[in-house]
């Protein structure tokens, strides 16, 4: 590898991240969006069985959930699917047209983003909680 992708490496700060859009021009949006703020990897699946493949075969940070597919109404089964996982699932953001059409219990399993959505709000969403450093748990105690 060399050396400036190493660097380019080290300042990514969060991910990988599954975009789940069946919206090609939309995903890459997303993808550009999550790269640019510093996402490790982003990975895409347009369908229901892609996601579900592409969640076997990887680990993600987060999933960016459009619940309206092309292939399958409610794409909120997926993340029923994810919180299976218990602790090792990833973080869940639905991104949807019609947030109302949600069952209250699904948007409970995640932040619900109505579209159009705001790029920065999704990058916020996404980024893990800032860990508090060794040096200031310390003073605390």
């Amino acid at each position: 590898m060399p050396a400036e992708d190493r660097a380019a490496e080290k300042t990514r700060k969060f991910g990988p991240v599954l975009v789940v859009e069946d919206d090609a021009v939309l995903a890459m949006a997303v993808e550009d969006a999550l790269l640019d703020a510093g996402a490790r990897d982003v990975a895409i699946a347009s369908t229901t069985d892609q996601a579900l493949q592409t969640l076997r075969d990887r680990r993600f940070a987060a999933v960016i959930l459009d619940v309206h597919l092309a292939d399958r109404g409610d794409g909120w089964a997926i993340a029923e699917l994810v919180r299976a996982l218990g602790a090792e699932a990833p973080k869940v953001i639905f991104a949807t047209g019609s947030p109302d059409e949600i069952p209250q219990d699904i948007a409970e399993l995640g932040p619900v983003l109505a579209k159009p959505y705001d790029f920065a709000r999704l990058v916020e969403l996404v980024r893990p909680e800032p860990r508090p450093s060794l040096f200031s748990r310390l003073r605390r105690d």
